[in-house]
């Protein structure tokens, strides 16, 4: 009974390391690596049996920080917590940022025999502050747009009165005719920024309602490639079939992957491709009061284009930021903000000539029905929402 109550203890104890989402390392006291749990494979880049029994310093030979840490640690046998963010580095792939803390490991006979060295993943955490710093300078345009509108399209709507009633006036061969269509033209093009930035103050309040995810990613992408065929720019979509319907207002989710399709495809050129693919992701959960936590989906819009500088990616989400010749810069600010309203995560990843990766990470919140299902036989089940009839009554 006692055999079978340590098996139990040892294989809930090896669950636990396998699924925690820090990095596990434990050292043996010279050093050399005795376990290596998921987590840290995942973080360091470093397969298990790549890392058992090797010596820590050839692991972390470029990282002096964390062996700094780990040779305290077995030297002293005290635990040290290190509130400092440092890089990871890893083989083929970025740095992540991590936050070591290290403890002694001892035997039942009190003697020191180790050490344990703990990886918290901060990239997550980052991306968070990064989204509630765009939040907070979206909240203060917001404020900025709602009395600049206001004092702006009164004398602008003048303007163009003016221009109109002058026009009407000049004979057809008049030369002046051409600035006074100048004048009405770029009134009704500064007119068009005020209406996003209204869009972006004061949008419409979201609608909740049972979206099906499938079918507006189908449309939207139907709609981009004819869009774009001239230019002979390719829209590839990898769409998860199983994904039900999520929460959410449509119109809104539709302008915001309208948006960044469209801009995915003016990034390439011509002959140039964009992929849009759409999985339920369980990389990190979703967890809301009284519920048990959720997996997520991720929609990703992929481009072959030129991609995008580090300072070009800071700015990206600014609003009156555009690397395009004759764009707003409004457009990703207000997915941004489609984005927020839904409980989602907007994030791009982008490096100078090898493209550009736009993903949305939305909760997955299932819809609320308000009304009953009507008793009686049961409909049969669909894979797939019925087409919709144009013209029906």
């Amino acid at each position: 009974m006692k055999e079978s109550n340590g098996q139990d203890r040892g294989l809930i104890t090896r669950g636990v390391l396998d699924n925690i989402d820090e990095g596990i390392i434990a050292l043996g006291h010279a050093g050399r690596i005795a376990l290596f749990n998921p987590a840290a494979q995942l973080f360091t880049g470093v397969s298990e049996k790549q890392a058992l029994g090797r010596p820590v310093e050839e692991l972390f030979a470029r990282q002096p920080e964390l062996l700094k840490l780990v040779r305290t640690v077995l030297a002293s046998g005290r635990s040290i917590s290190d509130h400092r963010e440092i890089l990871l580095v890893r083989p083929g792939t970025s740095p992540l940022p991590v936050r070591p803390a290290a403890s002694p490991l001892y035997q039942d006979s009190g003697e020191q025999n180790g050490a344990i060295l703990v990886l918290h993943d901060l990239s997550r955490v980052k991306e968070l502050e990064k989204a509630m710093r765009q939040a907070d300078r979206l909240a203060m345009l917001g404020v900025l747009a709602a009395g600049l509108a206001h004092e702006i399209k009164n004398p602008l709507g003048g303007i163009k009165g003016a221009a109109q009633l002058l026009d009407r006036e000049l004979e057809e061969s008049s030369a002046l005719r051409d600035f006074t269509r100048l004048i009405i033209r770029e009134a009704e093009r500064v007119n068009g920024i005020i209406e996003e930035l209204m869009d972006l103050a004061r949008p419409r309040p979201a609608r909740m309602e049972e979206v099906q995810l499938a079918r507006l990613l189908n449309d939207v992408v139907l709609l981009q490639r004819q869009a774009h065929r001239d230019r002979e720019v390719t829209i590839l979509l990898d769409l998860d079939p199983s994904i039900p319907p999520i929460r959410g207002d449509e119109n809104h989710l539709t302008q915001m992957l309208v948006n960044l399709i469209k801009n995915a495809a003016e990034a390439v050129g011509p002959g140039g491709q964009v992929e849009v693919v759409c999985r339920v992701s369980h990389d990190f959960n979703f967890a809301t009061p009284g519920n048990l936590p959720g997996p997520v989906i991720v929609i990703e819009v992929k481009d072959n284009g030129p991609g995008l500088s580090p300072e070009e990616i800071e700015r990206v989400f600014t609003p009156f930021y555009s690397t395009k010749a004759k764009g707003s810069g409004l457009g990703l600010a207000i997915c941004q903000k489609i984005a927020e309203e839904h409980g989602a995560l907007l994030k791009i990843s982008s490096e100078a000539r090898r493209g550009s990766v736009f993903s949305v990470t939305l909760p997955f919140l299932r819809p609320t029905r308000q009304t009953p299902r009507p008793t009686g036989r049961k409909p049969a089940r669909r894979r797939n929402p019925p087409p919709s009839k144009k013209g029906a009554p």
